[in-house]
């Protein structure tokens, strides 16, 4: 079999009507698995205007606005037959999942039962939210169904080991591959620093720039992120706080940072000169399963302080490229941070330290693994084209 065999129908909550890694991830496998020759059909919800065009053929699955106040979301609530018949007449031989929410559900059943091979990806830890949500208690329950949905599957991809074996952990039982992520080299690199943009944010030359990257949501961490940001006003470290994004939670988190600078959502080439331009990363999010920002960090040469967490501890070698924290202990943040924002030397090694470790990283090579991946369970199933 080669890479034209293939005819991959891919499912997504979220393909790109907003931006986030675990989109945008999705969208350069796309791109590569077209520019070798395999035919690939998305299925998602969708809005207009989107938050960036979509690679490849969209299909537009309805979808409802999420509940629980979070409606810059869609939620499918099945698939439909006008769905069921796109996918038919496409005739896909591997049916490629990434939410385990009631889309992805309805299409592995769908491919089970046409005796199609069946994919799943992890992008986030959809069992750790309910915790900043105040219904911590429902996360035994969300870990049992989730474990049940990829065993349901032929194959499941995780961006990192320590996932992997977090979910076997759980019991799932499904072969488990690596699918990590990659970095634009190009676009995140230490060359775009830019102090002349910093100023323009009130961020004086000799403050240290702690960094915010992401949506402005309670599952990243932003409790902690205030708290450690107290004690370390409380201790006379100088500094001043740069938040690069946006979201539902920025009026809430802005009441507690009230000296941060806020750049907002930035794109392209101006993301990168943002990263570029911050001094320490600080990832307190235990949501993750591989941490794109954590890698764009590291790629720009800034040192990263994270929580000792999935996905971090798969990039970041304690001490050497940044700090690895216990997930909620403020004080061992602040003393961190604090190492990194009073010895230059110190912040200056680690940043060079975490941009050579990036520079492994390369979207190409990480994505053929999974179009190899593809073909290899097409082989073992006995062909399916």
């Amino acid at each position: 079999m080669q890479a034209t065999d293939l005819r991959v129908a891919l499912f997504s909550g979220n393909y790109n009507y907003t931006r986030d890694g675990a989109n945008q991830a999705l969208n350069l496998l796309v791109g590569h698995l077209l520019d070798r020759g395999a035919a690939v059909r998305v299925y998602s919800p969708t809005i207009d205007p989107p938050a960036f065009p979509p690679t490849g053929d969209l299909v537009s699955v309805p979808a409802i606005p999420m509940p629980a106040g979070r409606a810059e979301y869609r939620l499918a609530r099945g698939l439909p037959a006008a769905i069921r018949a796109d996918l038919s007449a496409f005739a896909p031989n591997v049916v490629h999942v990434s939410a385990p929410e009631i889309l992805g559900h309805r299409a592995v059943t769908w491919g089970r039962r046409h005796g199609i091979a069946t994919v799943a990806s992890l992008h986030t830890r959809f069992e750790t939210y309910p915790r900043y949500y105040h219904i911590g208690f429902v996360e035994p329950l969300l870990v049992r169904l989730l474990t049940r949905f990829y065993n349901r599957v032929d194959q499941v991809f995780t961006p990192g080991q320590s996932m992997a074996e977090l979910i076997r952990g759980w019991g799932v039982t499904s072969p488990i591959g690596i699918w990590s992520r990659g970095v634009d080299h190009d676009r995140f690199t230490p060359a775009r620093r830019s102090l002349e943009w910093r100023r323009g944010l009130g961020i004086a030359d000799d403050e240290v720039a702690v960094g915010f990257l992401g949506r402005l949501v309670l599952e990243k961490g932003l409790d902690i992120f205030a708290d450690v940001l107290r004690e370390l006003k409380a201790r006379g470290v100088r500094h001043r706080v740069l938040v690069i994004g946006d979201g539902p939670a920025r009026e809430w988190f802005a009441e507690r940072v009230p000296d941060a600078a806020f750049a907002g959502f930035q794109r392209g080439d101006d993301l990168g000169r943002a990263v570029a331009s911050m001094d320490v990363f600080f990832n307190p999010s235990v949501t993750e399963t591989f941490g794109n920002v954590t890698l764009e960090a590291m790629a720009a040469a800034v040192p990263v302080v994270a929580a000792r967490a999935t996905g971090a501890i798969d990039l970041i070698d304690d001490g050497v490229t940044g700090r690895l924290v216990p997930a909620r202990d403020v004080s061992a943040y602040a003393d961190a941070i604090a190492h990194y924002a009073q010895e230059d030397s110190a912040r200056h090694a680690a940043g060079a330290a975490g941009h050579a470790k990036a520079a492994g990283y390369v979207w190409e090579r990480i994505n053929q693994v999974v179009l190899d991946s593809y073909l290899e369970l097409l082989t073992r199933r006995g062909g399916g084209v």
